[in-house]
């Protein structure tokens, strides 16, 4: 997503396809924001759906909250998976993290659970800062809390964002097979673990500073903090398939459900990341499975771990060059109001895969 006076910045929906603004206005794209400024989706990209459109319409101010919501998502996993075979390559296509997101594999899992957490997050801190005018701060936690402290301040707003950011990143989900259900799995997991990272904060009253008492507040985590957790249960992720119970008196929802691969394993739960198909070979280029390879990486020759030549490189070996590069060093501040600094020139050794 992106305003029409930034027509050169592009978001991504949950489903890995562009869509963008334009100033070209017909009656089947036309959006207005909270600043009655005229948004236009692209007709030459891929549509919100009706869904989402109606739910843009009803929460003015959102727009910005979801597109800054998927950037910061897009940011955090090419810094999780920075130091990976699969560094979350993102291109400029209709496609913006390419045929992966058409699997069921891991890297998939984490991509939905992101992007999905992404707009949540962000949905649920716009809330509190007062830029959506169909929410506020969550005002429920009121009264007594404790012995020395008590509820107020402003909590985000954590379940306007996961209820938002539910019916809109999930609309997109069509069908009842296996892949429709790991990626609504992966979507509310993403969402999850936004909230069960929130933690409480608080603000000290009392005479010179004491902390007589204190009023306590819900914040939310850091965005690192979220791509932390989702990382660790990407390495952890559960293998499943597609569970029926067969019972003509089961529910819609109870009849269709993930069951582990393994029946040894315990059953994912809703925190979970989950997947059914085995990841591409990332150490090489491939057109069917649109992955880059590892071909041209900067790797660590000294690292025994994922980033080290060794395993970056696939067994293939690497080069040696050398650079030189001048940076701002030594810098001093100077009253009032200057900086000076100097230039100073280092070698760097860097090791790319062949």
């Amino acid at each position: 997503l992106a305003l029409s006076s930034l027509s050169n910045t592009l978001a991504v929906n949950n489903s890995g396809r562009w869509w963008g603004i334009i100033n070209v206005a017909s009656s089947t794209n036309l959006l207005t924001d909270s600043k009655n400024v005229q948004l236009v989706l692209d007709p030459s990209l891929q549509l919100l759906s009706r869904k989402q459109r109606k739910l843009i319409r009803q929460n003015p101010g959102i727009l910005h909250s979801v597109s800054s919501g998927l950037q910061t998502a897009i940011k955090e996993c090419k810094w999780q998976f920075r130091n990976r075979r699969w560094n979350c390559p993102t291109s400029q296509g209709p496609n913006i993290f390419g045929k992966i997101v058409n699997r069921g594999c891991r890297e998939t899992a984490f991509i939905f659970a992101i992007t999905s957490a992404g707009v949540t997050h962000s949905v649920a801190r716009s809330c509190s800062e007062g830029s959506i005018k169909s929410c506020t701060c969550d005002y429920r936690r009121r009264g007594p809390g404790g012995p020395d402290w008590h509820w107020g301040g402003c909590s985000d707003n954590i379940d306007f964002g996961r209820l938002f950011g539910r019916e809109f990143v999930d609309s997109s989900e069509k069908g009842r097979d296996l892949r429709f259900l790991m990626n609504l799995h992966n979507n509310e997991a993403g969402r999850m673990t936004v909230f069960s990272e929130m933690r409480q904060e608080c603000k000290c009253h009392g005479m010179s500073g004491s902390c007589t008492v204190r009023t306590c507040w819900m914040r939310l985590p850091t965005f690192r903090a979220v791509g932390d957790v989702l990382k660790d249960r990407f390495d952890g992720a559960s293998r499943v398939i597609y569970g029926n119970k067969g019972s003509n008196r089961a529910s819609r929802v109870e009849l269709h459900h993930l069951e582990p691969e393994n029946p040894a394993h315990k059953p994912p739960s809703p925190h979970d990341l989950v997947y059914f198909e085995k990841s591409p070979n990332f150490c090489t280029y491939s057109g069917k499975t649109g992955t880059a390879g590892t071909a041209g990486r900067f790797c660590n020759s000294s690292s025994p771990g994922l980033d080290g030549c060794e395993l970056l490189c696939c067994g293939r070996g690497y080069r040696t060059r050398t650079q030189r590069v001048t940076e701002r060093c030594n810098c001093t501040f100077h009253w009032c109001c200057h900086v000076s600094c100097l230039n100073c020139t280092n070698t760097q050794v860097l090791h790319e895969c062949l």
